[in-house]
């Protein structure tokens, strides 16, 4: 593959004269890409580098899938305008279990080198630490975009969250990593990795960014962090849903990123009712993780609860004995507030004055409408994802 379809989609590529040589005089290179377990699980920003990653791979180039088991410790400042919460060795360890599951859905894993930078991170001791610390100055930390903001505006940045940077760029040296890929705001750190390979002797890696993934909010990056994300372990009715609440701005970005659809069959789709296309995106996003049959059939069920307003099969069902066994009137308001879909009362209060609220398909503004034993057996459903099937 040459080098013009591998920067398919890509931002930004340093070191890209260098990178060419090396692919047209046939070098196999080592692709590092890094994610810190934070969280649980991954997400569709996550799957935008990971198909690059997949790309190199299949060029016949060495993939690097590095578990920053030890960063995620510390937490990566790249767009934080505040200090991240800190994990524990446990709570990173826990996150980090299903990563590699994750992962090979979507690359290789007979390809895929795993590493993780506990195995150097643990073995180094104090003045191997301020050894590394001596290799950057406070002047070029702060050259960096969100730490010049948090500077200026007086927010607090903490020394650890300085070190980040270096750490990830110790890990290029440590692989001997030929190229870095991640996402834009990664910018910055992937290039400290190629200050750190100079010093120390080896080929600088080049860099290439990926786009951002706009989240579900249509604002900010998808993140976990922002709780805005679809992930890889979400079921294929959420995946599904979730690209079906996305803004027909941002459809398009999700068809060349997490598709890698190019822009000729990009205009074909624009063509097409917005809804239609979005539909064809969700389809193939879900059959990507559970295959087209599943895809199809989330679809249907799309159809027909949004489109021909019928009722899901897999409603969520709450049991008047159960709930309600202490002599508590149960109420609409009671047993929305007991489905665990809302933060409050109050929230659902609003819904029913709003005219959101229907009551086996009939819009139903009353909260305290009493629902008994004797005429259980409803459906009730708020706005368009909630269904609640209350029984006896």
């Amino acid at each position: 593959m040459k080098l013009g379809n591998l920067l398919y989609n890509v931002e930004k590529v340093v070191g890209q004269d260098e990178l060419e040589n090396s692919i047209s005089n046939g070098e196999k290179l080592k692709i590092k890409f890094g994610v810190d377990p934070t969280r649980p699980d991954l997400t569709f920003g996550h799957l935008v580098v990971f198909n690059k990653l997949k790309q190199f791979q299949e060029a016949g180039h060495e993939a690097i899938l590095l578990i920053g088991d030890y960063t995620a410790r510390i937490g990566d400042p790249s767009g934080r305008s505040d200090l991240r919460p800190e994990l524990t060795e446990d709570e990173v360890n826990e996150n980090a279990k299903t990563y590699l599951d994750q992962a090979f859905k979507i690359i290789d894993k007979d390809k895929t080198v795993v590493r993780r930078n506990s195995e150097w991170f643990s073995e180094m001791n104090f003045g191997d630490s301020l050894s590394l610390a001596r290799k950057m100055t406070v002047a070029r930390m702060l050259e960096r975009d969100d730490f010049e903001k948090r500077y200026k505006n007086s927010q607090p940045i903490s020394i650890v969250e300085f070190i980040y940077p270096l750490v990830q760029g110790y890990d290029s040296i440590m692989l001997e990593s030929d190229v870095e890929i991640g996402g834009s705001d990664q910018l910055f750190n992937m290039l400290v990795g190629r200050t750190l390979q100079k010093d120390d002797g080896q080929k600088q890696q080049a860099v290439i960014t990926m786009p951002l993934l706009v989240g579900l909010d249509g604002k900010k990056k998808m993140s976990k962090s922002y709780d805005n994300y679809i992930s890889f372990n979400d079921s294929s009715k959420d995946i599904f849903g979730k690209v079906m609440s996305i803004s027909d701005e941002i459809m398009w970005d999700y068809f060349r990123l997490l598709l890698l659809k190019d822009d000729q069959i990009i205009n074909e789709l624009r063509r097409k009712h917005p809804m239609e296309a979005k539909k064809q995106l969700a389809e193939e996003l879900t059959a990507l993780f559970f295959g087209f049959n599943v895809a199809k059939n989330e679809s249907e069920n799309f159809s027909n609860v949004f489109t021909r307003g019928e009722n899901p099969d897999d409603m969520e069902v709450i049991s008047l004995s159960k709930y309600f066994s202490d002599g508590e009137k149960a109420t609409l308001l009671s047993i929305l507030f007991h489905s665990n879909n809302f933060e409050s009362k109050g929230e659902i209060r609003r819904l029913f004055k709003q005219g959101a609220v229907k009551l086996d398909g009939k819009k139903c503004e009353q909260a305290d409408y009493e629902i008994t034993s004797e005429n259980a057996d409803r459906i009730v459903r708020v706005g368009k994802k909630v269904f609640i099937k209350i029984i006896n």
